[in-house]
Protein backbone atom coordinates (compact mmCIF):
# COMPACT_ATOMS: atom_id res chain seq x y z
CA UNK A 1 0.00 0.00 0.00
CA UNK A 2 1.40 3.64 -0.97
CA UNK A 3 1.60 5.99 1.76
CA UNK A 4 -1.31 8.27 -0.73
CA UNK A 5 -4.05 6.16 0.95
CA UNK A 6 -4.26 7.81 4.36
CA UNK A 7 -5.00 10.86 2.24
CA UNK A 8 -8.64 9.00 1.89
CA UNK A 9 -9.07 9.11 5.39
CA UNK A 10 -9.10 13.26 5.37
CA UNK A 11 -11.81 13.75 2.73
CA UNK A 12 -15.70 12.77 3.15
CA UNK A 13 -15.71 12.65 -0.80
CA UNK A 14 -14.40 9.47 -2.31
CA UNK A 15 -10.92 10.26 -3.72
CA UNK A 16 -10.56 8.69 -7.10
CA UNK A 17 -8.00 6.12 -7.78
CA UNK A 18 -6.25 6.18 -11.08
CA UNK A 19 -3.33 3.64 -12.67
CA UNK A 20 -0.79 4.87 -14.51
CA UNK A 21 0.96 1.56 -16.64
CA UNK A 22 3.98 3.32 -17.89
CA UNK A 23 7.49 2.20 -18.02
CA UNK A 24 9.20 5.72 -18.57
CA UNK A 25 9.60 6.50 -14.72
CA UNK A 26 10.38 10.19 -15.12
CA UNK A 27 6.52 10.75 -17.60
CA UNK A 28 4.86 8.25 -14.96
CA UNK A 29 6.22 10.34 -12.21
CA UNK A 30 5.16 13.59 -13.79
CA UNK A 31 1.42 12.32 -14.50
CA UNK A 32 1.55 11.03 -10.07
CA UNK A 33 2.32 14.54 -9.32
CA UNK A 34 -0.36 16.20 -11.27
CA UNK A 35 -2.74 14.26 -10.07
CA UNK A 36 -1.97 14.29 -6.32
CA UNK A 37 -2.52 17.80 -7.00
CA UNK A 38 -5.76 17.66 -8.48
CA UNK A 39 -6.80 15.38 -5.94
CA UNK A 40 -6.68 11.68 -7.35
CA UNK A 41 -4.57 9.11 -5.91
CA UNK A 42 -2.32 7.67 -8.63
CA UNK A 43 -0.52 3.86 -8.62
CA UNK A 44 2.18 3.26 -10.57
CA UNK A 45 3.06 0.13 -12.80
CA UNK A 46 5.70 0.14 -15.10
CA UNK A 47 5.33 -3.27 -17.65
CA UNK A 48 2.68 -4.28 -18.89
CA UNK A 49 2.01 -7.49 -16.87
CA UNK A 50 2.55 -5.56 -13.47
CA UNK A 51 -0.31 -3.39 -14.85
CA UNK A 52 -2.88 -5.93 -15.18
CA UNK A 53 -2.20 -7.66 -12.45
CA UNK A 54 -2.69 -4.19 -10.49
CA UNK A 55 -5.79 -3.08 -12.35
CA UNK A 56 -7.16 -6.54 -10.93
CA UNK A 57 -6.07 -5.90 -7.13
CA UNK A 58 -7.16 -2.23 -6.75
CA UNK A 59 -9.54 -1.84 -8.94
CA UNK A 60 -9.08 1.87 -9.96
CA UNK A 61 -11.66 4.62 -10.87
CA UNK A 62 -9.78 4.98 -14.15
CA UNK A 63 -6.62 3.34 -16.34
CA UNK A 64 -3.70 5.28 -18.03
CA UNK A 65 -2.43 2.80 -20.79
CA UNK A 66 0.70 3.54 -22.44
CA UNK A 67 1.05 1.43 -25.49
CA UNK A 68 4.52 0.60 -25.57
CA UNK A 69 5.68 -1.70 -22.25
CA UNK A 70 8.02 -4.30 -22.01
CA UNK A 71 6.40 -7.72 -21.30
CA UNK A 72 3.37 -7.03 -22.58
CA UNK A 73 2.25 -4.07 -24.92
CA UNK A 74 -0.10 -2.00 -24.53
CA UNK A 75 -2.74 -3.80 -27.04
CA UNK A 76 -2.32 -6.73 -25.00
CA UNK A 77 -2.94 -5.11 -21.53
CA UNK A 78 -6.25 -3.47 -23.26
CA UNK A 79 -8.03 -6.59 -24.44
CA UNK A 80 -7.09 -8.93 -21.09
CA UNK A 81 -8.12 -5.61 -18.71
CA UNK A 82 -11.26 -5.87 -21.10
CA UNK A 83 -12.15 -9.08 -20.78
CA UNK A 84 -12.07 -9.27 -17.34
CA UNK A 85 -14.87 -8.61 -15.08
CA UNK A 86 -13.00 -6.35 -12.23
CA UNK A 87 -11.77 -4.28 -14.91
CA UNK A 88 -14.57 -4.58 -18.43
CA UNK A 89 -16.12 -0.90 -17.76
CA UNK A 90 -13.22 0.50 -16.05
CA UNK A 91 -12.51 3.56 -18.62
CA UNK A 92 -8.95 3.69 -20.13
CA UNK A 93 -6.82 6.76 -21.92
CA UNK A 94 -4.04 5.39 -23.89
CA UNK A 95 -0.82 7.06 -24.26
CA UNK A 96 1.01 6.88 -27.59
CA UNK A 97 4.23 7.81 -28.17
CA UNK A 98 3.81 7.85 -32.12
CA UNK A 99 1.86 11.11 -33.71
CA UNK A 100 0.79 8.72 -36.35
CA UNK A 101 -2.92 8.89 -36.47
CA UNK A 102 -2.71 4.44 -37.00
CA UNK A 103 -1.98 4.29 -33.48
CA UNK A 104 -4.75 6.27 -32.21
CA UNK A 105 -7.18 5.10 -34.74
CA UNK A 106 -5.95 1.46 -33.56
CA UNK A 107 -6.06 2.94 -30.07
CA UNK A 108 -9.86 3.86 -30.56
CA UNK A 109 -10.60 1.02 -32.52
CA UNK A 110 -10.46 -1.36 -29.56
CA UNK A 111 -12.53 0.87 -27.19
CA UNK A 112 -10.21 3.24 -25.41
CA UNK A 113 -12.38 6.07 -23.72
CA UNK A 114 -9.70 8.90 -25.26
CA UNK A 115 -6.28 9.21 -26.37
CA UNK A 116 -3.78 11.31 -25.72
CA UNK A 117 -0.22 12.00 -28.11
CA UNK A 118 3.08 12.46 -26.15
CA UNK A 119 4.34 14.63 -25.41
CA UNK A 120 1.29 16.09 -23.78
CA UNK A 121 0.61 18.80 -21.65
CA UNK A 122 -0.09 18.03 -17.59
CA UNK A 123 -2.99 20.04 -18.00
CA UNK A 124 -4.83 18.34 -20.74
CA UNK A 125 -4.31 15.25 -19.21
CA UNK A 126 -6.29 16.25 -16.61
CA UNK A 127 -8.78 17.74 -18.24
CA UNK A 128 -9.45 14.63 -20.53
CA UNK A 129 -9.32 12.41 -17.39
CA UNK A 130 -11.85 14.55 -15.34
CA UNK A 131 -13.72 14.74 -18.94
CA UNK A 132 -13.83 10.80 -18.56
CA UNK A 133 -15.09 10.49 -15.35
CA UNK A 134 -17.53 13.00 -15.47
CA UNK A 135 -19.05 10.93 -18.51
CA UNK A 136 -18.88 7.57 -16.32
CA UNK A 137 -20.76 8.76 -13.18
CA UNK A 138 -23.64 10.31 -15.49
CA UNK A 139 -24.28 7.34 -17.02
CA UNK A 140 -25.05 5.78 -14.07
CA UNK A 141 -28.52 7.28 -13.01
CA UNK A 142 -31.71 6.10 -13.58
CA UNK A 143 -32.03 2.62 -14.54
CA UNK A 144 -33.67 1.63 -18.05
CA UNK A 145 -34.08 3.43 -21.06
CA UNK A 146 -36.42 1.96 -24.04
CA UNK A 147 -36.11 2.80 -27.40
CA UNK A 148 -37.20 -0.63 -29.74
CA UNK A 149 -35.80 -2.40 -30.43
CA UNK A 150 -32.91 -1.35 -28.14
CA UNK A 151 -33.28 -1.16 -24.55
CA UNK A 152 -30.42 0.58 -22.28
CA UNK A 153 -29.87 -0.41 -18.75
CA UNK A 154 -27.90 2.62 -17.53
CA UNK A 155 -26.68 1.67 -14.07
CA UNK A 156 -24.71 -1.37 -15.97
CA UNK A 157 -24.22 0.28 -18.97
CA UNK A 158 -25.88 -2.27 -21.27
CA UNK A 159 -27.23 -2.45 -24.83
CA UNK A 160 -30.08 -4.86 -25.10
CA UNK A 161 -31.27 -5.35 -28.86
CA UNK A 162 -34.63 -7.32 -29.25
CA UNK A 163 -33.98 -8.73 -25.88
CA UNK A 164 -29.93 -9.57 -27.62
CA UNK A 165 -27.51 -8.58 -25.38
CA UNK A 166 -25.21 -6.18 -27.28
CA UNK A 167 -21.77 -6.09 -25.77
CA UNK A 168 -20.34 -1.95 -25.98
CA UNK A 169 -17.66 -0.07 -24.65
CA UNK A 170 -18.51 2.90 -22.24
CA UNK A 171 -18.41 5.64 -24.80
CA UNK A 172 -20.53 4.17 -27.77
CA UNK A 173 -22.80 2.93 -25.09
CA UNK A 174 -23.22 6.12 -23.95
CA UNK A 175 -23.15 7.55 -27.78
CA UNK A 176 -26.20 5.24 -28.85
CA UNK A 177 -28.07 6.16 -25.62
CA UNK A 178 -27.59 10.03 -26.63
CA UNK A 179 -28.90 9.45 -30.09
CA UNK A 180 -32.06 7.05 -28.68
CA UNK A 181 -32.75 9.92 -26.11
CA UNK A 182 -33.23 11.93 -29.04
CA UNK A 183 -34.55 9.75 -31.65
CA UNK A 184 -35.35 11.07 -35.55
CA UNK A 185 -33.45 14.20 -34.55
CA UNK A 186 -30.50 14.56 -36.30
CA UNK A 187 -27.61 15.26 -33.91
CA UNK A 188 -24.32 17.37 -35.05
CA UNK A 189 -21.09 16.61 -35.10
CA UNK A 190 -20.32 19.71 -32.54
CA UNK A 191 -22.87 18.46 -30.25
CA UNK A 192 -21.60 14.84 -29.86
CA UNK A 193 -18.54 15.57 -29.64
CA UNK A 194 -19.13 17.67 -26.80
CA UNK A 195 -21.92 15.39 -24.97
CA UNK A 196 -20.34 12.44 -25.85
CA UNK A 197 -16.61 13.24 -25.66
CA UNK A 198 -16.28 16.39 -23.44
CA UNK A 199 -14.55 18.06 -26.22
CA UNK A 200 -15.07 21.38 -27.32
CA UNK A 201 -14.21 21.48 -30.49
CA UNK A 202 -13.78 19.72 -33.64
CA UNK A 203 -10.50 18.49 -33.75
CA UNK A 204 -11.86 14.77 -33.24
CA UNK A 205 -14.02 14.45 -35.59
CA UNK A 206 -12.53 10.69 -37.17
CA UNK A 207 -13.45 9.49 -33.19
CA UNK A 208 -17.06 9.83 -34.01
CA UNK A 209 -16.94 8.25 -36.93
CA UNK A 210 -14.95 5.48 -35.64
CA UNK A 211 -17.37 4.64 -33.44
CA UNK A 212 -20.43 5.06 -35.94
CA UNK A 213 -18.31 2.56 -38.13
CA UNK A 214 -18.77 0.32 -34.73
CA UNK A 215 -21.86 0.21 -33.31
CA UNK A 216 -23.30 -0.20 -37.22
CA UNK A 217 -21.20 -3.49 -37.04
CA UNK A 218 -22.07 -4.41 -33.64
CA UNK A 219 -25.85 -3.78 -33.99
CA UNK A 220 -25.49 -6.14 -37.26
CA UNK A 221 -29.25 -6.57 -38.15
CA UNK A 222 -30.54 -2.87 -37.21
CA UNK A 223 -27.51 -0.64 -38.07
CA UNK A 224 -29.95 0.73 -40.71
CA UNK A 225 -31.45 2.61 -38.46
CA UNK A 226 -28.41 5.23 -37.78
CA UNK A 227 -28.64 7.41 -40.32
CA UNK A 228 -25.65 9.42 -41.68
CA UNK A 229 -26.84 12.82 -41.95
CA UNK A 230 -25.02 14.60 -44.62
CA UNK A 231 -22.86 17.70 -43.48
CA UNK A 232 -24.69 17.49 -40.03
CA UNK A 233 -24.20 14.67 -38.32
CA UNK A 234 -25.88 11.05 -37.34
CA UNK A 235 -29.58 10.16 -35.93
CA UNK A 236 -31.81 7.54 -34.76
CA UNK A 237 -34.62 6.80 -37.11
CA UNK A 238 -37.24 4.77 -34.69
CA UNK A 239 -38.01 1.45 -35.94
CA UNK A 240 -41.27 1.30 -38.30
Amino acid sequence: MSPHHTATSHHSHHMQTILIIEDEIDIAELISFNLERNHFIPEQAHDGQAGIDMAYQTQPDLIILDLMLPKKDGFTVFKELRNDERTRNTPILILTAKAQTEDRIAGLEIGADDYLTKPFSPKELILRIKAILKRHSKTNTSSIYQCPPFKFNKSTLQLFSDNEFIDLTATEFKLMLHLCERVNAPQDRHTLLKEVWGYHDDVNSRTLDTHMKRLRQKIGTHAHLIQTVRSVGYQIISQK
